[in-house]
């Protein structure tokens, strides 16, 4: 009996982690956080949930192809939507199969990409999501030293 409670509820909360997000309308491309523990945006100014936006090498298109390429190499995650400017990305988490939404916006005058990652249930995420932008970060830097690009 618990088994099956337990299973039930499990397949309630991933089905409540299919639904997407809805789209931004303000023109930043990407929502403010809530105001949980679940999410970081590079848009934010307070720093408990502010983080760094990623740096832009090349184009938006160049620098979007990038960040594809590095999180279609990550564990669990998928491409959802993408677009001119943007990248919209999902990360599974391993056991309960939680979704984290991960938004990716170019901001080429100011020469970074915007992102902003949030998960979609609970109000605590104890830091997967910042980690995850870092690990981001760290993989599309390594890929864009003279090291990675054999121009030493």
């Amino acid at each position: 009996m618990i088994v099956r409670i337990f299973a039930t509820t499990a397949l309630l909360l991933c089905a409540a982690c299919a639904v997407a997000p809805p789209s931004p309308d303000d023109g930043t491309g990407l929502r403010p956080c809530p105001g949980t523990f679940n999410c970081v945006s590079s848009l934010e100014r307070d720093p408990t949930w502010r983080v760094d936006p990623l740096p832009l090498r090349g184009s938006a298109a160049e620098g979007l192809a990038a960040v594809r390429q590095v999180v279609l190499a990550m564990p669990r995650s998928r491409i959802v939507a993408e677009g001119p400017g943007f990248l919209h990305a999902e990360f599974r988490s391993r056991v309960f199969r939680f979704v984290d939404d991960v938004d990716f916006f170019v901001d080429e005058p100011a020469g970074v990409i915007n992102v902003r990652s949030a998960a979609r249930l609970g109000s605590s995420d104890f830091g997967v999501n910042r980690r995850r932008v870092e690990e981001i970060r760290e993989r599309l830097m390594s890929r864009q030293s003279p090291a990675a690009d054999g121009n030493r």
